[in-house]
């Protein structure tokens, strides 16, 4: 049986759980641009998720699936264009978006992501 890592473990979640050479990440909200705009929380988000992704030795060519939660979508286009340019060409992840209230109403969106080691 092969052993399973988490990380960041609290009382509800773990940040990072890997199994079978798979990450599975929680949701990121935006940490320094909260209140700020869609592109603004995007690139802080992916960019978290970029820091993460090498911190385990993965990269985003590596990202498996993500799942997007959009507070509005009439900002599908704004985020897209920074997601666009930030996914590796070739090696896009399956991917969900879908609108939904989130935890804090200044958070225009979270990303989830699953990586390959």
């Amino acid at each position: 049986m092969t052993a399973i890592s988490r990380v960041g473990v609290a009382a509800r979640y773990s940040d990072l759980v890997i199994k079978d050479g798979v990450a599975y990440f929680s949701g990121y909200v935006p940490e320094t641009t909260l209140g700020g705009s869609v592109t603004e929380q995007t690139k802080d988000i992916l960019d978290q998720i970029a820091q993460s992704l090498t911190e385990i030795g993965s990269d985003k060519t590596r990202l498996l699936s993500a799942t997007i939660w959009l507070a509005d979508m009439a900002t599908f286009d704004e985020m897209n264009a920074v997601w666009d340019a930030w996914v590796a060409p070739g090696h896009t992840p399956a991917r969900a978006c879908v609108e939904a209230k989130l935890a804090d109403p200044d958070y225009a969106l979270e990303i989830q992501v699953t990586a390959a080691l």
